[in-house]
């Protein structure tokens, strides 16, 4: 750490600075004993973190590391939802990073350890947890794997670098580091609850196929975008195994959960007055059908996972009514849709949303919403909506 950077002259400038990053660098660093690149990622991690982590943004004298080290961390919203689900006296940060998920836990445990193999990185973390009067943290670096051998903890957090050795991108639980699978009975003999973060990539059956004493498993989505997929694994497993989706948004948070053990059998039909798309979450946890029998919809077709009813309802999700259902055919798309400015959505449907504007001359925008799905007899249809919500 160059605590030069800490100065107040260099604070001010690195908070004030608007100016293009490349440019900076091209000029060169304005103070002594700071490279241009040491400015500068400072620079970049203070706007990269504007609206991920406004605690950190808005606290003076933070001390940010690589971007990759910011890129990879938690967001502020998923990192208190996830400390909302576990408490207890101690708990384990197998995989601390930049410290946001630690920090919250900080504040539903007596004590939290916080282990990061890089040295660097640990003392940033530690410093800033100071700036920030983080309590009952302890920065740690070294592998806390190996550490907490003869330790036991009420929690064990443990979120797996998702990059192989040739730095690709890997969505297997066995190809991160840790491997939890390979690892799992030592986490769960040395913990009475294991909470894991994974890739918002990964398939739950897959992880389910690869993990035991798993009890909840929740989908977090910030914006309609999931952020990432939280494990929760107990030793006294009790079935059946709950998901549950959350959706952070603007408008409010938006949850439903269901047995994913259960057997679902939803009605099909052909559109109604109104549709239904369900949020990113629900739609990663794969509970189409639970959401059908919830909210008694109609789905569209098994794999369209659009639905519908003729009365509108509270839903979590984006809600149209109907306006006009048009068969996918030339003499149709060109009386209805050919040159029109609309939002276009496929489900169960070939090809691509670009591929559509181009061949039917759809621009993008204004208010009305364009389906192109396929309904319960396999025809090809374009259903032409109204926003609601």
């Amino acid at each position: 750490m160059n605590l030069e950077l800490l100065k107040e002259e260099v604070q001010g400038f690195i908070r004030s600075y608007h100016g293009d990053i490349a440019a900076l660098a091209l000029k060169g660093s304005p103070f002594d004993h700071i490279t241009v690149q040491e400015l500068i990622q400072q620079i970049d991690g203070f706007r990269r973190t504007q609206k991920k982590l406004p605690t950190w943004h808005h606290t003076f004298q933070i001390y940010y590391p690589p971007k990759i080290n910011v890129e990879q961390t938690s967001s502020e919203i998923t990192a208190q939802y996830k400390a909302s689900l576990v408490m207890g006296k101690s708990l384990a940060d197998l995989t601390g990073g930049f410290g946001v998920d630690s920090f919250y836990f900080s504040k539903r445990f007596e004590t939290v350890l916080h282990f990061e193999l890089n040295k660097l990185l640990s003392n940033i973390t530690n410093y800033n947890l100071g700036i920030l009067q983080a309590e009952h943290i302890e920065c740690i670096a070294k592998d806390g794997l190996k550490t907490i051998e003869n330790r036991k903890f009420d929690v064990i957090y443990v979120d797996p670098a998702r990059r192989n050795a040739e730095k690709g991108k890997v969505f297997f639980l066995k190809d991160c580091e840790p491997n939890v699978p390979l690892h799992l009975n030592y986490l769960m003999e040395r913990s009475k609850t294991l909470l894991l973060k994974t890739s918002p990539m990964l398939d739950i059956s897959v992880g389910l196929s690869e993990l035991q004493y798993v009890t909840e498993i929740h989908v977090v989505a910030v914006e309609n975008e999931v952020k990432e997929l939280l494990w929760i694994l107990k030793e006294a497993t009790v079935q059946p195994v709950i998901i549950k989706t959350i959706n952070f948004s603007k408008n409010g948070i938006q949850t439903f959960s269901f047995d994913a053990n259960a057997e679902s059998n939803p009605v099909v039909s052909l559109p109604k007055d109104y549709l239904y798309e369900p949020n990113a979450a629900i739609m990663k946890s794969g509970g189409f059908g639970h959401i059908s029998e919830k909210y008694e919809l109609s789905k569209l077709h098994t794999n369209s996972h659009l639905y519908t009813n003729n009365h509108p309802i509270e839903f979590p999700g984006r809600i149209f009514k109907v306006e006009k259902v048009i068969p996918y055919n030339k003499k149709e798309l060109r009386n209805h849709l050919l040159g029109t400015k609309a939002n276009i959505t496929t489900r169960n449907f070939p090809g691509s949303v670009n591929e559509l504007r181009k061949k039917w001359k759809i621009k993008d925008g204004g208010d009305n919403y364009l389906f192109f799905t396929t309904n319960l007899n396999d025809e090809k249809i374009v259903l032409v909506c109204s926003k609601l919500n």
